[in-house]
């Protein structure tokens, strides 16, 4: 027996195996449908949920996205059959970002870590003193 929170806070009781009629192990997560892009049916290279509870689907189709500057270089990149692997994180962030920006979104700056603490006074570090 599993128990699932609702968005009002109340719980619901739910038996494993409602759960897996619902949520199929052999469903490969990694694996997107296909579906078509909303604004001109073409196929999509990507789409995607945006960062968490805000509501916005992301779709990154070539068609209709070649004019952005992060989503071109990322469609050079996909389709450069000698892509370094190593630059595709800094790319979906760059295209995430973009994306976002067109939904009225701004990514938030990180925050600075906080100061270290000052050195306990009367310790002198080591080969000095």
């Amino acid at each position: 027996m599993s128990v699932i929170a609702n968005l009002d806070g109340s719980l619901d009781c739910v038996s494993d195996e409602e759960l897996a009629r619902l949520h199929p192990s052999d469903r490969d997560d990694e694996e997107q449908t296909e579906r078509p892009c909303s604004r001109c049916g073409g196929d999509l290279l990507l789409h995607w949920h945006g960062p968490f509870m805000i509501g916005v689907w992301m779709e990154f189709c070539p068609a209709c996205d070649a004019h952005c500057p992060a989503a071109s270089a990322f469609i050079r990149w996909y389709r450069d059959a000698n892509r370094d692997s190593k630059a595709l994180p800094q790319l979906f962030e760059d295209w995430e970002t973009e994306t976002m920006h067109a939904h009225g979104w701004a990514r938030a700056a990180q925050p600075a870590p906080p100061p270290s603490a000052p050195a306990p006074p009367g310790l002198a570090p080591r080969g000095r003193g």
